[in-house]
């Protein structure tokens, strides 16, 4: 999205689009709060979508707060990480609600939900939100991740 300064009276849902508004953000931001921190190479291995995408999506949301970005150049390679801010925690809780929300929508309405939403998205409180919609063990079992390398 375009920078915007904020210098004027803002609506909030305009200024949590801005913040949120991107085909990747909640899927990145999700990602980080899973594994604690994300790499950008190992990112791009697991998420199909471009370096370009990637480091636009990764630095609005450090721009915006959400994400803190910490380069650790005693390594060699220098590695990057991205790891939440207490911003970007605060967040999801409202991100878990929406996603939440969406799966029933998308289950009325008989729309495709992708497999791998349900493997990132394993946690007790999924499984207990959408008990009615998907059995636990297709939400739990015998699935992993396309791309995954970490075990998780």
């Amino acid at each position: 999205m375009a920078r915007v300064d904020f210098t004027e009276p803002t609506n909030p849902y305009h200024y949590a689009l801005h913040c949120l508004g991107g085909k990747w953000k909640m899927t990145i931001l999700h990602e980080i709060h899973t594994y604690g921190t994300i790499h950008f190479n190992q990112t791009l291995k697991v998420l199909p979508l471009s370096e370009k995408v990637l480091s636009q999506q990764l630095k609005e949301l450090v721009r915006d707060g959400l994400v803190r970005r910490t380069v650790n150049a005693d390594a060699y390679p220098p590695t990057t990480d991205y790891e939440l801010t207490e911003e970007g925690e605060r967040l999801i809780p409202a991100l878990d609600m929406l996603y939440i929300w969406s799966i029933r929508q998308m289950s009325d309405r008989d729309i495709p939900i992708d497999a791998d939403a349900f493997v990132v998205h394993a946690a007790e409180k999924y499984v207990r939100e959408l008990k009615d919609i998907m059995p636990p063990d297709d939400l739990l079992h015998g699935r992993k991740r396309k791309g995954s390398r970490r075990g998780k």
